[in-house]
């Protein structure tokens, strides 16, 4: 059964065996290093969390799946190369904006380390923050981006303490500025040029590919810059071309061709004089995240191999063909790399159900049509459901419109709903036994979709859900070994109401409700929300002044067990203030005074405001999200 259930989430499409059921019904994660060890339930990692103190939501980062998807990488980059007999080595290097986290970022150097990958800075504070890494020798530190004259005597100056630092020129002025500071300096720099391919991805982050990309030179700058830096007699620093192919890119075929073209500019460029070294392909790797491996915006109809062999393999052709050396290959890879190390574990909190499983008698007195309307039942059949349904609503308008004229008190028409969810539920039990159910059925169904309210805010967790409908996996950490009756969609905790859920990945495809198993009095219900590692982190908001949730990051020992490895306790009440201009004091302050007055004019008795106030300095430095009664007061 647990198999079975597993499947219904598509886990084993979009898991890439990081995760099992186990016996219990837990879901499990699995150690990489020993896929055929018992996996470790992350419903029991949850509950050890709590005895610690760290409660839900959590973001839960495992170290073991951020090394294995770093490998391999550098693996199959290497695999390719050989088989290929290609000349030179692979150099990736990690996109800081991805993900900024010290954690992360420090595992990827140390991961890193033996591959020789780097990091790729967007920004001056990136710069600053990569420059602070201990980087491997002849790790490529890239730097993008719009760059002041200050970002620029970095890079330049970097280069004297060993680190292995170039800088992409990203526009004609940006080259000005290059050639004026390191003429101050008396250095020659390491520098890259970023070129604007015409080839143009499919996906949903197609804008950043093409000849109308925001960053980049166009052909015609290229030749001047070339120009420029030969009068300037630094023509010779120019080692670097930059193409980026694009984000997320769905399609092999787009892939291919993206690199056939930045090929044809870099051989180009070699046949007038640059001795052009790397050839940086930017980003493209996508992660399939609904486990489809079809082109689509939320998945890819390729493999990491197969990436790997494309790239390799047409680079090779291309510089063969024109007698030029093989060119160190360099690719800005961040969402295949984290995405899958960071899941968001919470709990739900509370459900509204839209049907019900007991029957509702009408009273004698009561309006004929709830009558009419509870005898739906008796002549539902498969052949009947629409008809059902269309009577039911009819029903149920009618009465509403009744009670709005004053005709029916509000018992009845609350009779009249719990009769209505009656009569849905017995459709959806029908339309579960049922094969081949018409698709406008499915559809009014979906209306009466459960509500299932989660512990965190889509707004601040999960911002590409939100903003550009991603996709992320989810699943119940528990009873997979329960068939799950209910179907929902998530609702967070934010008073929005765009913060919900309502597209899932499942076995069979994309749906518009979860499988979600009923509530049961007094035992939690643990949900995961998977491959979260990429952007989300830094892109979210404080909606509602929902800060940021506790991180842990965990990791397997020698011995397979799994181990707290670091905590950041997530922002408190008094911290999400604070950002937004609020003195957490001057408020307690403020807040005593209002409630001495109430003191003072009898409302409150001296016990109570001492109650009060230690509610409100409790408050004002715990967790910004639901905080369970045995966590509230110590």
């Amino acid at each position: 059964m647990p198999d079975q259930v597993f499947q219904t989430y598509g886990i084993h499409r979009w898991g890439a065996g990081m995760f099992a059921p186990l016996e219990n019904g837990d879901l499990g994660i699995v150690n990489p290093a020993r896929p055929d060890a018992p996996a470790i339930s992350l419903r029991e990692l949850l509950n050890n969390l709590d005895a610690r103190g760290v409660q839900t939501p959590v973001l839960v980062r495992v170290g073991a799946f951020l090394r294995r998807q770093l490998e391999s990488l550098n693996d199959a980059f290497a695999q390719a190369i050989a088989a290929n007999g290609y000349q030179a080595p692979y150099r990736g290097v990690f996109p800081i904006k991805v993900n900024q986290q010290a954690e992360v970022i420090d595992r990827i150097v140390d991961y890193g380390r033996p591959y020789t990958f780097g990091l790729e800075a967007g920004s001056k504070p990136e710069l600053i923050l990569a420059l602070s890494r201990d980087l491997p020798k002849d790790a490529l530190l890239i730097c993008n981006g719009i760059k002041d004259a200050e970002f620029i005597r970095l890079g330049i100056l970097a280069r004297k303490a060993g680190i292995n630092c170039v800088l992409v020129i990203e526009s004609p002025a940006e080259a000005d500025t290059v050639i004026a500071e390191a003429k101050r300096l008396g250095e020659k720099p390491a520098l890259g040029v970023r070129i604007k391919l015409t080839r143009r991805v499919s996906g949903n982050w197609a804008d950043s590919s093409g000849d109308r990309s925001t960053f980049g030179l166009t052909t015609k700058e290229v030749v001047d810059l070339i120009d420029k830096l030969r009068n300037e007699d630094m023509l010779d620093c120019l080692v670097l071309q930059h193409s980026h192919l694009g984000s997320q890119v769905p399609q092999m075929l787009d892939i291919r061709q993206a690199v056939d073209e930045a090929c044809r500019f870099y051989t180009e460029l070699r046949r007038l004089g640059v001795p052009l070294t790397y050839l940086d392909l930017g980003g493209g790797l996508g992660i399939d995240y609904t486990g489809e491996a079809r082109a689509s915006d939320n998945s890819v109809n390729y493999t990491l191999e197969e990436y790997c062999a494309n790239i390799v393999e047409t680079v090779k052709y291309q510089m063969d063909e024109a007698g030029v050396p093989h060119p160190t290959l360099v690719t800005e890879s961040g969402r295949a790399i984290v995405a899958y190390s960071s899941m968001l574990l919470s709990d739900i909190l509370e459900a509204s159900y839209f049907d019900r499983s007991a029957p509702i008698t009408p009273e004698e007195d009561d309006h004929h049509m709830l009558s009419d309307m509870a005898a739906i039942v008796g002549y539902l059949s498969p052949r009947r459901m629409q008809e059902c349904l269309n009577d039911a609503e009819y029903y149920r308008e009618e009465l509403r419109a009744l009670f709005r004229r004053g005709v029916i008190g509000i018992e009845e028409v609350a009779r009249a709903e719990q009769i209505f969810l009656y009569v849905v539920g017995r459709i959806k039990d029908l339309v579960a036994q049922t094969p081949d159910v018409p698709q406008e059925v499915l559809e009014e169904l979906s209306a009466h979709r459960d509500i299932y309210r989660a512990n965190f805010s889509l707004f601040q967790s999960l911002p590409d859900v939100w903003a550009i409908d991603q996709l992320v996996p989810i699943a119940p950490l528990q009873r997979l070994n329960e068939v799950p009756t209910r179907r929902a969609v998530l609702s967070d905790i934010t008073c929005d109401s765009d913060g919900k859920i309502d597209q899932f990945v499942l076995g069979d495809g994309i749906g518009n409700a979860l499988p979600v198993h009923e509530l049961r009095p007094n035992e939690r219900y643990f949900i995961g929300i998977f491959l979260v590692g990429a952007y989300q982190e830094t892109l979210g908001d404080l909606h509602n002044l929902f800060g940021d949730t506790n991180v842990v990051t965990v990791d397997f020992n020698e011995d397979g067990v799994l181990e707290l490895q670091h905590e950041v306790e997530g922002d408190t009440v008094a911290e999400v203030m604070a950002y937004v201009e609020y003195e957490p004091k001057q408020c307690l302050d403020a807040f005593k005074r209002i409630v001495e007055r109430g003191v003072r004019n009898g409302t409150l008795n001296p016990s109570q405001r001492r109650m009060l106030m230690e509610t409100y300095r409790h408050a004002i430095n715990g967790y910004t999200y639901y905080e369970h009664e045995e966590h509230t007061h110590g």
